[in-house]
């Protein structure tokens, strides 16, 4: 379906002064057009809207049948006919022509150049020839690198475009026969080539394939094939099967066919490569990647074949890198890198778009309301013309380029019209008798005969479709010159004024709220941004009014989709962010004005507003618009109402406001905990502390928690990037902290908010700098330790906890609220907190008169390490602090130890310090393999400290004993007397080794 508007996408023409009526015509670059009459070529200066002056004239060889130019290397290149025979040459350095006299340099493609002549060839045109061991049928130019493509009747040739370095200051433009591309089957009519890309046109088929540079498929190449016997064998088969049912009562007509991708293998067209290139060649092709077949039918539901049923305008149309619409391109200059490709055919009554980048699509098709002659395709229109009618089409490349380029494009974030819109006509504009077309810069070049008589051509037998060659594709020699003709050069309107224009036409259906209305401001949208992305083709300046333009076209569609009721009412979200407006400005373009008291507000517009408000926008609205927004949301969303309240752009709302519309959804059945906790927080901020108890108490902690769940931003909100605590939250720090560290905890295992994020909420909430840990964190990550996160990396939050229990107990510094939580309750709730073992009480036991809270910090860093999960070797380094003088700080050392296995060393420690935990310390630890310290190191110990006498005598003798009867029990008799110290009193040994005599029998 193709949509008409009379929009003027044409503005001002001229008459281009030719002497003779042009054969073929050409733009060359940014200011430039050849046209070709007879044996000259005259090349025409175009400057602005009303100046074209004649620049220079140059002979050719002959009539010229095709004509190309080619902006990378600024030559032209032409298939020129003498004698019925045909040259290909090109035009080098042509700028330097003066005068039709000036000297011509012509030399031989490949010929290296003398150094002598090097001067000349500075300032004169050189001619290149370009012998081909076939006549070439027609020419491409490759938009990226200039090299040149020449289609014959059997094979395409490529000549790689070099330049011979005469000197250092000098070098000349050259070319070199690189690629012998064999086609089988099918005669080229049209060709075109664009970085590796080839597309193939006969009279009724279409090919395209990729020349691919990938050494790794090398071996797959065929250097010297012309057929292989299969081809071959197919060939014969198909033209003797041919010549068999041709008869004057038989029209045999192939059926139509799309073959995508590798599938066009099954074409039966045959291409191979033949290498003809230096070795050193930068780029060398050596496979061929098969893209896209298509074959058409001619219509044989008259009783006459029209010889004019054939395709035409053939053209691959590159879409180059731009960067991101909005940065300032710095890099325009640097090489172009290739972004999207599109090819282009005809059909008299249809044309064909597609996409061949990355996949192969149909992104368009065409329908003309009258018969085609010629097409010309651009980035940002498809110019059509027919006998009295140039047609503009708009067309979709832009579209299908920016999602290759943004991956982002259709997110929340950016948005673009659909490849898949439909097409639309901008304007048919009258021209009589047109014959030809051609497209440069922003003009559009028309050839016009006033008489459309043309000399009848001998009508062939349909019997030509039954074979792919067909018939030669030589260009009719055309009619004898007759007057009437003009060749007018049409300006093209600038982007920005046809995209006003298509503004101004949308406002009709504005009104109406229909869908034509998005159409054609999607329209005018897809217009700039084809203008933005052909950056090459602006006038300075004119980027940043296109940028202006782009911006505000997303404004419009913004409007469009967040007021029409449409299923698309959700970009209206990506197209506000696109525009640069603020939430306010998108707020202020509403429509507020209601008549009779029933607003209605569109999916579009709420969708915006709230997924805005939930994204945390560092910007507040003022009161009065706060208040229509809740008004609003009352009316469309009354579910999100709560939600809307929390943002941080609704901070400036009238709490009395915000609790009038609260207490409507109570009394309108939306009661919830998330409605109750909103009516807290706005309590809250009216200073209301009894509402705000009340409501607190009419849900239980569970109930809060979940309402906490389900809006995060009661409690902490994103500003600046930084975590912010609400007045709510500050609250609960203060009334109820159990409910806040369980809410956050509960935040945490539902991914609503980060380890670090939460470290730095409780430490901004507590209003504590660097280091220094507030208390309610330290229950925090107790409460993570209970719960169990499967998120949370244990030792990380082992070293956390135990870091800041060994800087209290060194600093004799105590927590700065009372803990939620005792070592007692750690121990019966978490399996990560231990039992302490019984001997460290009693060497705790031993310092008197210490503070409760120093007391619970001890225990839970002795539970810690008693605990079956902590990594005891990560902790040892921060020991340091903690001094092993006191009982505390021994403890914990011990207990490192005894877990590392250094009970010796533990052993030595008590006998020096706590005599009296020696015993219930090797009761606890000294078993199974380490149960021979009890007679190897213990028992030794205890004699030598025993002969030293002292004060701790008498403890040393107690411990003695009991290491005695552990030893009597544990030791055979003889074992048992190896061990005893020879100096010892042998009465004070005797009981024990009777014992030990008699524990056999007693057995």
């Amino acid at each position: 379906m193709v949509q008409l508007y009379n929009l003027h996408p044409f503005g001002s023409q001229q008459v281009v002064p030719c002497k003779l009526e042009p054969e073929r015509f050409c733009g060359g670059g940014r200011d430039t057009l050849f046209v070709a009459a007879g044996c000259k070529v005259e090349a025409f200066t175009v400057v602005g809207q009303e100046l074209c002056q004649p620049r220079c004239v140059f002979s050719t060889l002959g009539r010229v049948l095709r004509l190309a130019y080619s902006e990378a290397g600024d030559y032209l290149v032409a298939i020129e006919e003498k004698n019925k025979a045909t040259f290909l040459r090109a035009y080098v350095n042509w700028r330097s022509k003066r005068t039709e006299n000036s000297r011509v340099c012509i030399r031989m493609v490949g010929h290296d150049v003398e150094a002598p002549f090097s001067e000349t060839f500075r300032d004169q045109m050189s001619i290149v020839e370009m012998p081909l061991s076939e006549a070439p049928l027609c020419i491409s130019c490759c938009p990226v690198k200039g090299d040149l493509l020449v289609g014959c009747s059997n094979n395409l040739v490529l000549f790689s475009l070099k330049y011979q370095i005469i000197s250092e200051e000098f070098s000349i433009l050259d070319f070199e026969r690189s690629l012998v591309i064999h086609i089988d089957n099918i005669t080229p009519a049209e060709i075109s080539f664009c970085v590796g890309y080839v597309a193939v046109m006969s009279e009724l088929e279409v090919l395209i394939v990729k020349l691919e540079s990938d050494p790794k498929n090398r071996e797959s190449v065929n250097h010297h094939p012309r057929k292989t016997t299969n081809s071959m064998k197919q060939a014969e088969d198909t033209s003797n099967d041919t010549s068999q049912l041709e008869s004057d009562d038989f029209v045999i007509c192939q059926k139509p066919m799309e073959l995508l991708g590798e599938k066009s293998k099954q074409s039966g067209i045959s291409v191979t490569l033949e290498s003809t290139g230096l070795a050193d060649e930068k780029i060398k092709y050596f496979h061929v990647r098969h893209l896209l077949y298509r074959r058409f039918a001619p219509d044989i539901s008259s009783c006459l074949l029209s010889d004019d049923v054939r395709l035409h305008s053939l053209q691959l149309l590159p879409i180059f890198q731009t960067g991101s619409l909005t940065s300032d391109r710095k890099n325009s200059s640097q090489e172009k890198v290739l972004l999207s490709l599109f090819c282009f055919f005809s059909l008299p009554h249809v044309g064909y778009l597609y996409m061949v980048v990355k996949s192969v699509e149909l992104m368009s098709v065409y329908q003309y309301p009258e018969e085609s002659q010629q097409a010309v395709l651009t980035p940002q229109f498809l110019h059509v013309i027919t006998s009295n009618n140039l047609q503009c089409y708009t067309v979709r490349c832009s579209a299908a380029a920016a999602r290759e380029e943004d991956p982002y494009v259709d997110t929340t974030l950016k948005a673009c019209p659909p490849i898949s819109m439909d097409v639309c006509a901008l304007r048919i504009q009258l021209f009589i008798g047109l014959k030809a077309i051609c497209h440069f810069k922003n003009h559009v070049v028309l050839l016009t005969k006033a008489d459309p008589e043309t000399v009848p051509e001998r009508r062939e037998s349909p019997k030509r479709f039954l074979s792919r060659k067909g018939t030669s594709a030589n260009p009719k020699t055309p009619p004898v010159a007759e007057a009437g003709w003009n060749l007018y050069i049409v300006n093209t309107t600038s982007p920005v004024q046809l995209y006003k224009e298509m503004v101004d036409y949308s406002n009709a259906y504005k009104t109406a709220k229909t869908q034509s209305c998005i159409h054609l401001l999607s329209e005018a949208h897809l217009l700039v941004r084809a203008a933005l992305m052909d950056a090459s083709q602006l006038e300075p300046g004119e980027e940043a009014e296109l940028l202006e333009a782009f911006k505000e076209s997303c404004r419009h569609l913004g409007d469009c989709y967040s007021r029409l009721e449409t299923q698309h009412s959700h970009l209206a979200l990506p197209y506000y962010k696109m525009s640069g407006l603020s939430m306010a400005e998108v707020l202020a373009r509403v429509d507020w004005a209601v008549d009779d008291g029933s607003q209605k507000y569109e999916r579009g517009l709420i969708f915006y507003i709230n997924h805005s408000l939930c994204e945390n926008l560092d910007e507040e609205l003022s009161e009065e618009m706060s208040a229509k927004v809740v008004q609003m949301f009352y009316v469309a969303e009354p579910k999100q109402l709560p939600h809307i309240l929390c943002s941080p752009s609704m901070k400036n709302i009238d709490p009395s406001t915000a609790l009038r519309y609260l207490r409507k959804l109570d009394t309108s059945g939306f009661s919830s905990v998330l409605v109750t906790l909103a009516k807290a927080a706005m309590a809250l901020k009216m200073g209301d502390l009894d509402m705000h108890r009340n409501e607190m108490k009419s849900r239980s902690e569970m109930k809060l928690v979940c309402g906490f769940i389900l809006e995060p931003r009661l409690l902490l909100q994103q500003r600046q990037g930084q975590v912010v605590p609400t007045e709510f939250a500050v609250h609960l720090k203060e009334t109820q902290p159990g409910l806040l560290v369980a809410s956050v905890l509960a935040l945490q295992k539902n991914n609503s908010i980060g380890v670090e994020e939460a470290d730095a909420f409780f430490k901004v909430l507590c209003g504590k700098d660097g280091d220094r840990i507030p208390q309610l964190l330290v229950d925090f990550w107790e409460a993570q330790l209970v719960a169990c996160l499967p998120d949370v990396v244990l030792q990380e939050l082992f070293f956390k906890l135990t870091s800041q229990y060994i800087w209290r107990l060194s600093k004799r510094q105590p927590p700065d609220t009372t803990p939620l939580r005792t070592s007692e309750d750690l121990i019966n709730t978490c399996s990560h907190y231990g039992l302490i073992n019984p001997w460290v009480n009693i060497l705790i036991s031993s310092e008197s008169s210490v503070d409760k809270n120093y007391m619970e910090d001890l225990s839970k860093l002795q539970s810690l390490i008693c605990g079956p999960s902590f990594d005891i070797a990560s902790v040892i380094p921060f020991l340091e602090p903690l001094s092993e003088e006191t009982a505390a700080g021994l403890s914990v050392h011990m207990l490192c130890h005894t877990r590392l296995r250094a009970y010796e060393q533990c052993i030595d420690s008590l006998l020096e310090r706590c005599p009296e935990a020696v015993i219930p310390y090797a009761n606890h630890e000294l078993k199974e393999e380490n149960r021979t310290l009890w007679w190897k190191k213990l028992l030794p110990e205890l004699c030598q400290r025993i002969k030293c006498g002292g004060e701790k005598y008498q403890l040393y003798l107690s411990s003695l004993k009991e290491t005695l009867s552990v030893v009597a029990v544990e030791l055979e008799l003889r074992d048992f007397l190896n061990v005893l110290p020879e100096d010892g009193t042998a009465a004070f040994f005797l009981p024990y080794l009777l014992y030990c005599s008699r524990k056999k029998s007693l057995t």
